[in-house]
């Protein structure tokens, strides 16, 4: 069996990634909120513009016409995730992988979180698209909270299997 990584370096590690993406998330929107008018389109490459706009629901719009109470239960909702990672990361994470996952999540619930609490909806400035058709805006957090997803999908193949001849984990 794997045992988490008890270092107190490592577990400091896998914080600080997420307070530095934090705050390269945070630092982002707020140079967008600075420089740019709310709901502007800065076209940078074919299939890539810059944007500004204000997002109230969760991933792709999930419940932004909801009248404005899903701000307080997404917010509370990342917080409570938040916590419970800050949790899991210093206890230590047996698996690398994990641990970035974590670290990452961590990262994307607290910049999302924080706008909800600041200006009530969720800064969004990437936009990618092909001809007519436009992804739903994103932003950094975004990106944390979708790669951590994978990877822990991704860790999930890899992860503790039973041998046949013993019957002892080991990993893949």
């Amino acid at each position: 069996m794997i045992q988490p990584s008890t270092k107190v370096g490592h577990r400091l590690l896998w914080l600080s990634l997420a307070v530095v993406l934090w705050f390269v998330d945070q630092a982002v929107k707020y140079l967008v909120t600075q420089t740019m008018h709310l709901n502007s389109v800065l076209p940078i490459a074919p299939g890539f513009n810059w944007v500004y706009v204000l997002n109230p629901g969760a991933a792709f719009s999930f419940l932004a016409d909801a009248g404005g109470w899903q701000r307080h239960l997404l917010s509370v909702f990342a917080l409570v995730v938040s916590g419970v990672l800050v949790v899991l990361l210093w206890r230590g994470v047996a698996r690398k992988l994990d641990a970035v996952a974590y670290a990452l999540l961590l990262a994307g619930a607290m910049g999302n979180a924080t706008d909800r609490l600041r200006i009530g909806a969720v800064v969004d400035y990437i936009d990618l698209y092909w001809r007519s058709w436009h992804w739903p805006a994103f932003n950094v957090a975004d990106i944390c909270v979708s790669v951590a997803a994978l990877l822990l999908i991704a860790g999930s193949f890899r992860g503790r299997a039973e041998t046949l001849d013993t019957g002892r984990q080991h990993v893949a």
